[in-house]
């Protein structure tokens, strides 16, 4: 018997048939494809590959050494007489001249020893005018021989010993009146005062160890450099070589955080002398302080520029290839545009591009971009850069006017 009836099968055939038509005509339309067409169309990857004309620049070589702020000068203020403070005369923190009062002192026993020196110098003068006189009238006495040669060559010697003795009193004098002036305390700089640490009442005496306050000059300051003898070698080698001497090495500071300070200074100073503890040599800068923004005791950033590293070329970092030995090489353009490697040398960074110093040439093309899609050999069709690293560019001209 008949499951299904004829017209259905006979109707499921055409159906069938079409489809497969339909497939076999989209796999031919897929095939006829004209190679030139295929190969007209352009790789969207070749319109990444970028390259750096090379042109050599003069790049600064800069060393990074830690510093210290010192005070330009620092004066630690202790009584020279014995005595009780009566009056502090400043306030703390104060910007104060040279010879400006600052503690003042009991000074009743310094008036009275002044007074008492007056006094000697008084009698002191009266005999020395008594003996005088005495001198003066054996004299003729002497020659009429109604008085001994003794008696004259005593009383002339008395005379010269009240002189002398007049001198002796005026220095003690001098001496009573320097203590009284010394029972006002002064400051010996100019600068900024410190703490106090002596309020009135106290005892001080002459020349104690311990100081009533300290009086440091903040502008300029000097800035100490700590530097290793091997370093320091470096350097006067890479000034000597340049024809420049150590003392113009220019010196800029960054600031904790990172803040640069606007002032630039050169070098002033070099110890000839290593520390046998460290291996160390301090070198130090001077550099204006009006805002007092470097404080004594504070630690600091210090970029010494040593010299210039003449002829070199800038590459960025991404351009740099290392083979298997961990040799750096960069891909550059022949005349052809053909893909080459070439082996390099290079002697540290410059912000983002590497230093090279060795193995190019002025006008080489080395490709900076788009690097994964190139090979040996090649010939590709690159562009040039947009931008050649404005900012490490800009930095090295600014460095090399300075």
């Amino acid at each position: 018997m008949n499951v299904y009836p004829k017209s259905g099968r006979q109707g499921r055939k055409p159906f069938r048939w079409q489809c497969l038509l339909v497939s076999s005509l989209l796999m031919m339309s897929g095939c006829d494809v004209p190679p030139e067409a295929a190969q007209s169309a352009p790789s969207p990857l070749l319109s990444q590959v970028a390259y750096r004309q090379m042109e050599p620049v003069s790049i600064p070589q800069i060393e990074q050494l830690s510093g210290r702020v010192v005070a330009y000068q620092t004066s630690e203020v202790r009584p020279r007489v014995n005595g009780i403070i009566i009056e502090r005369l400043f306030n703390e923190g104060d910007v104060i001249t040279k010879g400006q009062p600052l503690y003042r002192l009991d000074s009743r026993l310094y008036s009275a020893a002044v007074k008492q020196a007056e006094a000697n110098v008084q009698m002191s003068r009266a005999s020395a005018m008594s003996a005088t006189a005495l001198a003066t009238r054996y004299a003729p006495l002497l020659k009429a021989q109604t008085i001994s040669q003794q008696d004259y060559t005593t009383a002339v010697a008395n005379a010269q010993q009240t002189k002398a003795a007049i001198a002796q009193a005026e220095a003690l004098l001098d001496t009573a009146k320097i203590n009284l002036e010394f029972t006002t305390i002064t400051a010996p700089i100019d600068g900024t005062v410190g703490r106090s640490f002596y309020t009135a009442g106290a005892l001080v005496t002459a020349n104690q160890g311990e100081a009533l306050a300290t009086i440091q000059q903040l502008d300029p300051v000097y800035v100490d450099i700590q530097q290793t003898t091997s370093q320091l070698l470096a350097l006067r080698q890479k000034t000597h070589t340049t024809g420049a001497a150590t003392s113009e090495v220019p010196v800029q500071l960054t600031l904790d955080g990172g803040a640069p300070y606007t002032h630039q200074r050169i070098l002033e100073f070099s110890e000839t002398a290593v520390d046998a503890d460290t291996g160390s040599v301090t070198l130090r800068a001077r550099f204006p302080n009006p805002e007092n923004i470097l404080l004594p005791g504070m630690f600091v950033q210090a970029s010494l520029s040593r010299s210039a590293l003449d002829q070199a070329f800038l590459v960025p970092q991404v351009a740099l290839q290392r083979n298997a030995k961990g040799e750096p090489m960069l891909y550059v353009l022949d005349k052809e545009n053909k893909v080459s490697l070439q082996h390099v040398s290079t002697q540290g960074t410059f912000h983002q591009d590497w230093i090279v110093t060795h193995g190019l040439q002025q006008g080489d093309r080395v490709l900076t971009k788009g690097l994964i899609n190139v090979r040996v050999g090649e010939v590709v069709s690159a562009q040039p850069e947009v931008t050649a690293s404005p900012t490490a560019s800009d930095d090295v001209h600014k460095a090399s006017r300075s």
